[in-house]
């Protein structure tokens, strides 16, 4: 049973209703459904009010808005956000990523390039090196940036003043941020995932964008389906709005939206292949549980930080799956989705065993060493910087 498991499992790189963006054609594709303004912005209302409040004291003084750090999951809005509050401000915005900014020369020709007011956006910028974080922080404190010219007994530096500016930081691991990097930003806000009525009201918007005539009930169950992910429901919108345009006659019904849903292998909880797959693995090879993540990554084929990073975190968010001292266990949710008898776990001792013969990982021969941390969300990559 493992090893077939193990051999016949294909995952694939697209999935659909992964949070992850597909590149710039979407991104351009999702530009145009962007809301411009606060007043246009759906969901979220306990952060908009927040920041609102914060734009418009910054606004009443003639002064930049404080810096901020937007983190939460992928494809929740936070470059969406960096662009609304640019907007209001009536500032242009620069936008870049982490991974972009590899030597500080990098982020000074940036810097130097900002006009007073204006919004720099930092994408994944828990992954900025730790030379660049250092030309950052007198950038956001004091408005100049070092520059050194030269190296040895030449070498001088040369200080470069800044307009006063806006940076905006988006993580999705702010674990891995340092702590002076979290400690300069004035405003740090978590993104939620959005409710099916929140998810509702931007497909609504959205299809009205697009032209597009659909029912309501259609645009319910896409909101459903969606895993509280704007990205991801603009994403089923334009998949179910290709199926109507081939199989219907352009119109989006709830039976054509259904129709779309199942070739697209996505059910009626917004589960697709993959995560079937992570839950199957855990019940059906590993009794349910508990099972390190090595473990399961090992039998599925997949790497650890595809399944801890783009797989499990709508499982843990919707109780299909817990994380315990002792590995993954899948619940009893987990069962009935898949049509299972469900078997409670085996009680442990007072040392994580539930036998006379060691604990479970033992007995199946895996190496813990590397778990210790293993029911946190974020961690540091061995060898980062």
């Amino acid at each position: 049973m493992l090893m077939s498991i193990a051999k016949t499992v294909a995952m694939p790189r697209d999935r659909i209703v992964g949070a992850g963006s597909e590149g710039e054609g979407e991104e351009r594709q999702n530009y145009a459904l962007r809301p411009l303004k606060f007043a246009q912005y759906i969901g979220q209302e306990s952060l908009i009010h927040k920041l609102r409040i914060a734009v418009e004291a910054a606004r009443s003084r003639q002064e930049p808005v404080d810096h901020m750090l937007l983190h939460g999951p992928p494809g929740l809005g936070k470059t969406t956000l960096a662009h609304v509050v640019a907007n209001e401000v009536g500032a242009q915005v620069h936008v870049t990523n982490g991974p972009a900014l590899t030597k500080g020369a990098d982020l000074v020709g940036i810097l130097t390039k900002l006009q007073r007011g204006d919004v720099l956006f930092i994408d994944e910028i828990h992954r900025l090196s730790a030379v660049v974080e250092e030309y950052l922080y007198p950038a956001m404190e004091d408005f100049k940036v070092d520059v050194t010219l030269d190296q040895g007994a030449h070498a001088r530096t040369v200080t470069i003043p800044l307009p006063p500016f806006t940076l905006i930081g988006a993580t999705t691991r702010i674990g891995l941020l340092t702590g002076p990097m979290r400690g300069r930003f004035g405003i740090s806000e978590h993104i939620e995932f959005y409710a099916p009525e929140a998810l509702h009201e931007i497909l609504k918007a959205n299809a009205r964008l697009l032209n597009l005539d659909a029912e309501d009930a259609a645009l319910w169950e896409l909101a459903r389906r969606s895993r509280g992910t704007p990205r991801v429901a603009n994403r089923l919108l334009r998949r179910v709005r290709d199926f109507a345009a081939v199989k219907g006659d352009g119109r989006l019904t709830l039976s054509i939206t259904r129709a779309a849903l199942k070739l697209a292998g996505i059910d009626d909880r917004g589960l697709d292949e993959q995560d079937i797959q992570f839950l199957r693995t855990v019940i059906e090879v590993y009794d349910g549980g508990p099972v390190g993540i090595d473990a399961v990554a090992a039998t599925m084929g997949e790497e650890r930080d595809t399944l801890e990073d783009v797989i499990e975190p709508y499982l843990l968010q919707n109780a299909f799956v817990t994380r315990t001292r002792q590995g993954r266990r899948a619940t009893k949710l987990a069962y009935e989705h898949l049509g299972l008898k469900y078997v409670p776990p085996k009680p442990l001792d007072g040392n994580g065993s539930s036998s006379l013969f060691g604990s479970e990982d033992e007995q199946r021969g895996e190496d813990r060493s590397d778990e210790k941390d293993d029911w946190k969300d974020d961690r540091k990559p061995t060898g980062s910087g």
